[in-house]
C-alpha cells in the first residue's frame, strides 16, 4: 500500500467545534478515522496528524520526502506566509494542498498560498470532503 501522511495545521484540531459554519460540523477525530478507513479502501496507508507548532510540521514534511511518500496538505493559515513550510513541502515528491473553505471568497490575506507552486494538486471549498478528493488524486497521479 502506498503511503499518504495527511498533514494538518493550527487550528484544524478544532473541527466541529471552531467555526462550524465556516468549516462545518465534523469533528477531527471523526474526520481522521474517515480517512484512514477511505485511504484503506483506496490501497492506500493514511497517516493522519495535526499539530499546532511550524517546527513539527516541517520535521513531519521531511519525514515524507524522505519516505517518498505522498502528502495531502492542509497547512491551515501557515498556507499563506511560511516559508519554510513551503521549503519542506517542496522536498515532498507529491503533494496536494486543501483548504476546507472557499479561501477565495474569504479575506485577502487568505488568497494567497506561498505552498501552492510546488503542490500537485489544490483543492479549495469542498468541505472536509476536499480531503477525500485529495486522496482520490494521489491514486490517479500514480
Amino acid at each position: 500500500m502506498r503511503k499518504v501522511f495527511v498533514l494538518n495545521g493550527p487550528n484544524l484540531g478544532r473541527l466541529g467545534t471552531r467555526q462550524t459554519d465556516v468549516y462545518g460540523a465534523v469533528t477531527y477525530s471523526d474526520l481522521a478515522a474517515h480517512l484512514v478507513e477511505t485511504g484503506e479502501g483506496m490501497g492506500l496507508d493514511v497517516e493522519v496528524r495535526q499539530t499546532e507548532h511550524e517546527g513539527e510540521m516541517i520535521t513531519w514534511l521531511h519525514e515524507a520526502a524522505d519516505a517518498q511518500a505522498a502528502v495531502v496538505l492542509n497547512a491551515g493559515a501557515w498556507t499563506h506566509y511560511s516559508y519554510a513550510i513551503a521549503d519542506a513541502a517542496a522536498l515532498v515528491p507529491f503533494y496536494v494542498e486543501v483548504h476546507i473553505s472557499n479561501v477565495h471568497a474569504r479575506e485577502e490575506f487568505r488568497r494567497h498560498s506561498v505552498l501552492s507552486a510546488n503542490a500537485s494538486g489544490i483543492i479549495v471549498g469542498c468541505g472536509v470532503g476536499g480531503y477525500d478528493l485529495a486522496l482520490a488524486h494521489v491514486v490517479a497521479s500514480a
